[in-house]
């Protein structure tokens, strides 16, 4: 039965997504296709802070690169412990439909006894002591993980960000009550296990991206075998984006409020972005002000702010690198404050 359900799920995910228009299933072609044939077969289902990327395929590509080669691929980290990775950081995060997914995930893991359960609360310490320097937070993985649960870390830090922006709260259609949550949850989380299950040679999704140098404030990654190479090339595409969607006086205020950043929440007022886009041109700061959300606040967008953009000329496609590029910017500061193994140090 859940092995039916599955793809009328996925069909269903793609109802979640907002403020761009779905690339459904039956209509992809090209590089969407391809991404979507791969998902389906190596994560279970077409997983919408995937597939909500589609409107810019680059970026489709490069999100999908990453959650196969860091998240899925068998490595050195038991997928138990990716999972928690994940659900502590979207906790940090405030982002609620990735938390519950991978919270759902770490338990259907847990009761399935292949793996046992990790300590959420230790690695919940370890994610949010990048944003207190001064605490001294042991990782709870040895150095050979390093690479995988870093980029764990990082690869979460980046979809919660566009998933808080481009999905609903829940991960359920519009119109259908919490009270369907548990047995949509039952079956996406027993598809993901299932997925999981089946063998994952590694690399097999770097085709889909050119390949590139890894960029140096990623040291953490050096010597992860695959998961450098994702990264490598997944920011690469995030870049050139970048270069293609965001106005350069946006990109050099973004990073320069980025720098020495370790994350952290900004609360419920906007009005400290309001500040900050006050030195763009009027024509950018719509831009302006949907990036420095993404970065650092991305529970603070609303359809305000992706509507200034539309009126300023952003597309579908915009939009999502818009966010992307962001998120991505904001997902490496963040990673690279981590404390590391001292033998990965």
């Amino acid at each position: 039965m859940a092995s039916l359900l599955r793809p009328v799920l996925g069909v269903l995910g793609l109802t979640q997504i907002r403020h761009v228009s779905p690339v459904r299933r039956g209509r992809a072609t090209g590089l969407v296709a391809q991404v979507y044939r791969q998902m389906e077969r190596d994560f279970g289902v077409l997983a919408p802070p995937i597939a909500l990327h589609a409107p810019a395929p680059p970026s489709l590509a490069a999100a999908w690169t990453l959650l196969r080669e860091v998240l899925i691929v068998n490595g050195n980290a038991p997928r138990a412990a990716k999972e928690a990775v994940a659900t502590a950081v979207s906790l940090g995060n405030a982002c609620p439909y990735c938390a519950t997914i991978h919270n759902n995930a770490l338990a259907v893991l847990g009761a399935s006894g292949r793996e046992e359960r990790p300590d959420l609360e230790a690695y919940a310490d370890w994610v949010l002591s990048a944003q207190n320097p001064g605490a001294a937070v042991d990782p709870p993985f040895p150095a050979d993980q390093t690479a995988e649960l870093v980029g764990v870390a990082v690869l979460l830090h980046y979809l919660n960000r566009v998933v808080n922006v481009l999905l609903r709260d829940v991960p359920l259609p519009p119109g259908v009550p919490e009270l369907a949550l548990s047995p949509v949850l039952w079956v996406l989380g027993r598809g993901m296990v299932g997925a999981s299950r089946r063998p994952h040679p590694p690399g097999e999704a770097l085709g889909l991206l050119p390949a590139a140098e890894l960029p140096a404030d990623l040291g953490w990654a050096v010597g992860g075998g695959t998961v450098a190479e994702a990264f490598a090339r997944a920011c690469a595409v995030t870049d050139a984006a970048g270069l293609r969607s965001v106005p350069e006086p946006v990109r050099e205020l973004v990073l320069a409020n980025l720098a020495g950043w370790r994350g952290g929440l900004r609360g419920i007022s906007r009005a400290w972005v309001e500040d900050l886009v006050g030195v763009l041109p009027a024509e950018q700061r719509p831009a302006g002000r949907l990036t420095l959300l993404v970065a650092f606040a991305s529970y603070q967008v609303d359809d305000s702010v992706v509507r200034s953009c539309r009126e300023a000329g952003a597309d579908d496609g915009t939009i999502v690198e818009l966010c992307s590029w962001a998120a991505m910017a904001a997902a490496r500061q963040v990673g690279g404050a981590l404390p590391l193994p001292k033998a990965a140090s």
